[in-house]
């Protein structure tokens, strides 16, 4: 098992492509082609947790949070970014984050705060646009099925909860081989007319690759006859945010009386909760989430659950929604206990560790 063999797991549920422009999601330390001893999982990577993962055999750290943000122009251990960087090269050890791409899918952080509220009818605050294409292509009628089935297998076709979806519609396709083709129907400078079906699949943009080289050695034509179209539509399944629903409602005192039990919270800071008579529909967000604040109000949720406010943000609120500050660390650390579950169940004879070293750098005097 090699490193990029793990990575290349995690970017099918996370793709990288979906990080944030200002992100460093990724592999930081290593080349990839490193043999996997055993993977740790933590929120944060730093010496402490360099040092846990390598007493524990293993020489991969899955970290959510990227311990290289900017550029480091010198390693002399100046701090705790350089000296963490060179304590992992120093003992062998690969450094992967994996950021806002898992902030960004529906099955990421969020998905893990919900689980851990028990929150149904879940789905994304904001969901991100440009992130869709449709394929269009040409394909003869007795070959259709063989295609679709490639463009599913490659990742197209997925809508929401539903596989394989498409549209066909048949026709009459044209063409006229010339001296040096080699058609898979027809002969040189003949004009042909075959029944052809016209099939369109959406699929996500980073796909791309895989959908056309799926497409090329399923169809039997020599040249294929297709078109891309990028498109406007939001993706349901990538964005900002999550929205869910208890399955009762609750009192704002009872609620956040939950809220501190399931996400093991010493305290909470939050606004005036005399606003709402019961909690049943909340607003969620992993880390620092104050930018989304009018999206969860539009969506109609009584409490708006996130990190890092400032004192004059939480005016913002204006008595239409409950804002309730649970910490940074507190509200994504059982991220790392989402990625655990992930790959020990996808590669169930790795040596998967839990990190125990404690990474919050916030205490709070009780």
């Amino acid at each position: 098992m090699k490193v990029n063999d793990i990575i290349r797991f995690l970017e099918a549920e996370a793709p990288a492509s979906y990080q944030e422009s200002y992100d460093n999601a990724g592999l930081i330390t290593g080349t990839g082609q490193e043999s996997v001893t055993g993977v740790l999982f933590s929120l944060d990577c730093t010496e402490e947790v360099v040092a846990e993962a390598a007493a524990k055999g293993c020489n991969l750290i899955v970290a959510h949070h990227p311990i290289v943000f900017k550029g480091l122009k010198r390693f002399n251990g100046k701090n705790y970014v350089e000296r963490t960087i060179i304590s992992a090269i120093k003992l062998d050890i690969c450094i992967y984050a994996i950021h806002t791409n898992l902030d960004n899918v529906h099955t990421g952080v969020n998905a893990k705060i919900a689980s851990k509220l028990g929150l149904s009818n879940t789905r994304i605050m904001v969901p991100k646009q440009d992130t869709l294409l449709k394929l269009t292509v040409f394909v003869p009628n007795e070959n259709e099925q063989e295609l679709l089935n490639a463009l599913a297998e490659a990742g197209a076709g997925n809508i929401g909860n539903y596989k394989k979806c498409s549209f066909q519609l048949e026709g009459k396709g044209t063409f006229m081989p010339n001296e040096v083709a080699q058609p898979h129907i027809g002969e040189a400078n003949k004009l042909e007319t075959v029944a052809e079906t016209r099939i369109e699949v959406l699929f996500p943009a980073h796909l791309k690759g895989q959908v056309l080289a799926a497409m090329n050695h399923a169809h039997p034509y020599e040249e294929v006859a297709y078109y891309l179209h990028k498109l406007e539509n939001t993706n349901q399944e990538v964005g900002s945010g999550m929205v869910g629903e208890l399955d009762a409602p609750m009192d704002p005192k009872a609620f956040l009386h939950h809220l501190k039990n399931a996400m093991n919270l010493n305290v909470i800071k939050h606004t005036n909760l005399n606003v709402k008579d019961q909690i049943k529909k909340v607003a969620i967000c992993g880390g620092a989430g104050s930018f989304l604040l009018g999206a969860a109000k539009a969506s109609g949720a009584d409490i708006f659950i996130t990190a890092d406010y400032k004192y004059h943000e939480f005016f913002d609120a204006e008595e239409r929604i409950i804002i309730a500050d649970i910490g940074h660390y507190e509200s994504e650390v059982f991220t790392k206990n989402l990625l655990h579950d992930w790959v020990s169940k996808r590669f169930p004879e790795l040596n998967t560790v839990l990190c125990e070293t404690n990474t919050n750098p916030v205490s709070y005097f009780v």
